[in-house]
């Protein structure tokens, strides 16, 4: 337990003064209310023993002021008790999930892959979400329960020093001894809850994005079911946790009754060497019941931990994942220009057969490359190699002459422009959509981007750059999208251009389109082509085709068709 929370202690000690302010008011609500309860019990039935003949020899005013004055502070001290342990909390939280995503940053893309993206997301909030525990039903009732048990005992003491001790210890047996067994019992629930609804929230997600195919193939009763056993699963382990809090509190009664009892038995004697029955009875009775106030959250406290370990242990696997790509932290002075590959290999993890085999490949800086091959040869992986989204197995690849490994990511991002092959609509307005490539651009620039690659209509609607785009707003078509993306690239001007299947699904007279659209602004830029289309290829500097791993045949469409080889068969096929 120790070890799955020890990461996140120190984001609790950055907060150390609000959270101690926080138990420090918890403790003095908990004293107010056993105060109130003790001195109106006293007050009342030492009343009722003086009767109306103590009208002038029982001080009523002194009690009375101490019940008022103990019930103003029980509320002010709850309320800010409440105010400043939430308001820790959540800054705790804040820092929390700053500091998860942070770790959860530099994995992307290669080191999340072992992870699905609803996990993730359920990790990232609902796990963040469950340490609150630590603080509001852990750590902030055993300080305060134990802190109270002190001051009771100490304060009884100077009435019977007996009579305190016996109630102290009951208090400290209650307190050493609950939490660990309900901890114990609880613990197998709490896990499970944690577990189950990660697999339901991403079951739902899953359920949801496809409903399509579900309708399609009649699998939607199948797919609910699966859900539904989900969801009771997860509701068994809710069930069995609440049968576990409500078993803690009766043992809790059945100790307050015993006790009460105890101790109204033991001040039957007298309290204080004063042998005839008094007040003072009543002051320990009820001083022993309010006293079992502070141990009311206690016993269910550590049914909560299980929960809070498990989602810790979650959170661990994300934050202790080692980054498959490192970049160095110094920033150099860097250029752009030829891209070298020298006996490249690379393996994806968990796979057996290697997917780039002793790659050998030289671009001089501004030549236009293509790069042909069957699905699965390795195209979009050299792509991912050279914008690190991997670091190879084996071999060296330079970029301007500097080793790849040597650039700083910011040096990298910026000479990189990347026109993937999915291209995400955010669901923000068109100009945010485009800043995101250049945050500095003005409207000028943006509206000057976007008639350059045939998005002007975008700007024909009233709301011009401001439309609402994605959910909720314009949708776009998959020549739309692609060109969307060219515009952010264009935006971005970086000296490399990667292209990763530009004209994938598009038409022909779209493809045309985009393919023209990009030998008019690429002018000057070295571009590296992945396609499996042969549109335009003519146009290109260079024509490299890959099969398993490796370069197979390299050099202009004019110097490959006269040999007859590899790429003369793809352009046989593609004019049949």
């Amino acid at each position: 337990m120790i070890r799955a929370l020890a990461p996140f202690i120190p984001l609790w000690r950055r907060h150390w003064l609000r959270l101690a302010i926080g138990v420090a008011l918890a403790i003095l609500t908990l004293l107010s209310s056993i105060g109130l309860l003790t001195l109106s019990g006293w007050f009342l039935a030492g009343a009722s023993l003086a009767g109306f003949a103590g009208i002038y020899s029982f001080n009523y005013m002194l009690p009375a002021a101490g019940v008022r004055g103990a019930a103003i502070t029980r509320t002010a001290s709850r309320y800010f008790e409440r105010l400043v342990s939430h308001d820790g909390t959540f800054r705790v939280l804040q820092h929390l999930r700053v500091f998860t995503f942070t770790r959860l940053l530099p994995l992307s893309p290669g080191g999340l892959s072992r992870f699905r993206q609803g996990d993730l997301l359920n990790r990232l909030v609902a796990d963040v979400d469950t340490l609150d525990h630590l603080y509001l039903r852990v750590i902030s009732p055993l300080l305060g329960a134990f802190v109270v048990i002190m001051v009771v005992t100490f304060g009884l003491s100077f009435l019977d020093i007996g009579l305190a001790f016996t109630l102290g210890a009951i208090l400290l047996l209650v307190l050493l001894a609950m939490p660990p067994v309900f901890w114990h019992l609880g613990r197998p629930a709490g896990i499970s809850i944690t577990q189950q609804r990660a697999n339901y929230r991403l079951g739902l997600v899953r359920y949801l994005q496809g409903q399509a195919e579900l309708h399609i193939y009649g699998a939607l009763t199948h797919a609910r079911q699966q859900l539904d056993t989900t969801e009771q699963r997860w509701h068994d382990a809710q069930q069995t946790q609440a049968n576990l809090t409500g078993l803690s509190q009766a043992v809790l009664i059945a100790m307050t009754g015993f006790t009460i009892t105890l101790m109204l038995w033991l001040s039957a004697g007298g309290v204080g060497g004063d042998t005839s029955p008094g007040a003072l009875i009543a002051l320990m009775v009820f001083c022993s019941l309010a006293a079992f106030e502070a141990l009311a959250p206690v016993a269910g406290a550590f049914l909560h931990l299980g929960q809070v370990t498990a989602s810790a242990e979650r959170l661990n696997e994300v934050i202790n994942t080692t980054p498959s790509v490192h970049f160095p932290v110094a920033q150099k002075a860097l250029s752009a220009g030829d891209i070298d590959l020298q006996d490249v290999s690379f393996t994806y993890p968990g796979q057996p057969a290697p997917v780039l085999r002793s790659l050998d490949m030289h671009i001089t800086a501004g030549q236009r490359v293509a790069i042909l091959g069957k699905t699965g040869c390795g195209k979009s992986t050299l792509l991912q190699l050279l914008t690190r989204a991997w670091d190879a197995d084996s071999g060296r690849i330079t970029f301007g002459g500097t080793a790849l490994a040597q650039w700083d990511e910011a040096s990298l991002r910026a000479a990189t422009s990347v026109v993937s092959q999915r291209v995400v609509l955010f669901s923000a307005s068109l100009r945010d959509n485009l800043l995101l490539a250049q945050p500095q651009a003005s409207d000028e620039q943006l509206s000057a981007v976007l008639e350059q690659t045939g998005l002007g209509k975008l700007l024909t609607s009233g709301e011009g750059l401001n439309a609402w785009m994605g959910d909720g707003g314009r949708l776009l078509s998959g020549g739309e999208l692609r060109r969307l993306s060219i515009a952010r690239a264009l935006l971005h001007n970086g000296s490399l251009l990667l292209l990763d299947e530009p004209t994938e699904g598009l038409d022909a007279e779209t493809e045309r389109h985009i393919l023209d659209l990009l030998a008019e602004t690429t002018a000057g830029k070295t571009v590296i082509m992945v396609t499996h289309r042969l549109q335009r290829l003519e146009q290109l500097d260079q024509i490299l085709v890959m099969e398993q791993g490796r370069i197979i045949e390299q050099g202009n469409h004019a110097e490959l068709i006269s040999k007859q080889g590899r790429y003369w068969s793809f352009q046989q096929r593609f004019t049949l």
